[in-house]
């Protein structure tokens, strides 16, 4: 069975490609964004299972996801990448998704006061803006 672009196209990609400025196609799943990537083996989809399933209208199994959640953002992967796909910005886009719906992956209200108490106000603030909607 073949899949037409009507067959994989979601308003989820649509989001993420707008959001990014990252035109998700252009992969061709060479792995190398995996492979160099420092936080893969936190996460429980690949980087470049990221964006196939985006490309194959999986996006909701991607949202039910840890990985962007654990996305460094150290550009790493759009480093080695061959297409200069910048897929730390598809994840930033996936987390606004999630943010922009209301939810949130920390909740700080649930952090222990040891960590709010010894985590420098800095971190605390960039952390709950990555994490918290």
């Amino acid at each position: 069975m073949l899949l037409s672009s009507k067959d994989v196209w979601s308003e989820l990609r649509a989001k993420v490609e707008d959001i990014s400025g990252t035109k998700l196609s252009s992969c061709y799943q060479c792995g190398k964004c995996s492979a160099g990537c420092p936080m893969a083996d936190l996460m429980d989809i690949p980087p470049h299972k990221v964006i196939r399933y985006l490309q194959i209208g999986l996006g909701e199994k991607v949202l039910r996801s840890n990985t962007m959640w654990f996305c460094a953002a150290c550009f790493t992967c759009e480093s080695r990448c061959p297409k200069s796909v910048d897929l730390s910005r598809v994840m930033e886009a996936l987390r606004a998704v999630i943010l922009r719906e209301g939810k949130s992956f920390v909740d700080p209200c649930s952090l222990p006061v040891e960590v709010l108490g010894g985590a420098p106000q800095q971190g605390l603030v960039s952390g709950f803006r990555k994490y918290t909607g």
